[in-house]
């Protein structure tokens, strides 16, 4: 009962510190491409300040692992909350005075952050059984729905209290809420690492599974796709006419959307099976693209920015469902940061793309240009079989 109490503690305290650490990207995400044109030199870097938060998402997802696998997750992640106070306290000082480096460096310990809170999904299944490792993890990520109101809700009321130097107030308020995330991470009991002369199989069999291919693959084009379009979205909507708090909102409807279905999805991928709900997350990615190739008034974007949402939901908690199937416990941080560093690394393409295809081409552009990876994934999927038994697991 004790140990079933602390598990339980755990995905609660993780769902909570979900909701405060994704107010921090959706922030950056929000304002992002907004500030970046106020400051860029140059229009077409107007995203670069996004892409910087997603190489810093690359950038901290090895060193998030290796810290963990020395001392412990919790260590990690009071790491990770204090890249979370940084980006507010520098991005902050860099619309002060006006910099676009110093907002861009900002917003890389932004990305630093994110990493560690995206293994927030893994750490809740740590201890739980492997039965029941999907709806913890989608249980955690159901949190982010709080994120959504969180985030926009933050720069829509603190965007213009420091006239005529906009979001100072907004990234202040992100760095409190990241202090505030610290302190509900502190109460997170997690196991310690213990030493092992077991260390698993080397990391080059593992990433040969073609099921472990197939996830990451997965993984990367449900997160690309979605930051290339969230990303481009808002400044697209500025670029229409759009208000910036009507992009406000439009982002947090798609934040709702990426986590609210986080309440179902670990149910539904223990009944259909991760691929099946890997592939209908693309199927609901394709369709955003559709919606977004048809109008730019607000009502398209809005739906497009919410059926990329719960695409996402889908395609990356399953993929991240497939990839735990893919390992064993004495391997789970070594190939969860190896998975990780792959996705982020390979979305910062979508991200330093997404500024200069937008700028240069148009909204509709961008929307096409995820029509190939979105096949590429689907086809890779059919291709693996959706009836794979996943690798045997202890609890």
């Amino acid at each position: 009962m004790d140990l079933h109490n602390r598990v339980r503690g755990n995905v609660v305290r993780l769902a909570i510190a979900q909701a405060l650490a994704g107010a921090n990207s959706t922030v950056v995400f929000a304002t992002g491409a907004v500030a970046g044109a106020m400051l860029a030199p140059s229009s077409a870097l107007a995203t670069m300040p996004v892409s910087t938060f997603v190489v810093g998402m690359a950038a901290g997802t090895l060193p998030a692992g290796a810290i963990a696998r020395r001392h412990g997750r919790r260590a990690s992640f009071l790491v990770g909350t204090t890249c979370g106070v940084l980006v507010g306290l520098i991005s902050a000082l860099a619309m002060y005075l006006g910099s676009f480096w110093l907002y861009c460096a900002g917003t890389f310990f932004g990305g630093m952050y994110g990493a560690v809170v995206l293994s927030f999904r893994f750490a809740a299944a740590d201890g739980v059984p492997a039965d029941r490792r999907a709806r913890a993890v989608s249980a955690v990520m159901a949190g982010g729905v709080f994120s959504g109101v969180i985030g926009p809700q933050l720069v829509s009321a603190t965007m213009d209290l420091t006239p005529p130097h906009a979001f100072v107030a907004t990234f202040l308020a992100q760095a409190f809420v990241a202090a505030l995330s610290a302190c509900v991470l502190w109460g997170v009991r997690l196991p310690k690492p213990q030493p092992s002369k077991d260390a698993g199989r080397p990391l080059a069999e593992i990433v040969r599974q073609p099921r472990f291919v197939t996830a990451v693959i997965c993984g990367v084009v449900s997160y690309m796709l979605m930051n290339l379009l969230m990303t481009s979205a808002p400044l697209a909507m500025r670029i229409c006419g759009i208000s910036q708090n009507a992009a406000n909102l439009g982002i947090q409807w798609h934040v709702i959307a990426m986590y609210g279905p986080g309440f179902v999805t670990g149910k539904l991928i223990t009944r259909f099976g991760a691929p099946s709900i890997i592939l209908t997350g693309l199927a609901l990615t394709a369709c955003s693209v559709a919606v977004g190739l048809t109008g730019v008034d607000i009502a398209h974007f809005w739906v497009t920015l919410i059926l990329l949402g719960v695409g996402w939901n889908f395609g990356f908690t399953g993929a991240s469902a497939m990839v735990l199937e893919c390992h064993r416990p004495e391997e789970k941080t070594r190939v969860q940061s190896l998975n990780d560093f792959i996705v982020f690394g390979l979305m910062t393409v979508g991200s330093f793309l997404s500024g200069g295809v937008l700028t240069s081409f148009g909204w509709n552009t961008v929307c096409l240009i995820t029509l190939p990876p979105l096949a590429l994934a689907a086809f890779c999927l059919l291709k693996s079989g959706l009836g794979r038994k996943p690798l045997p697991q202890s609890s």
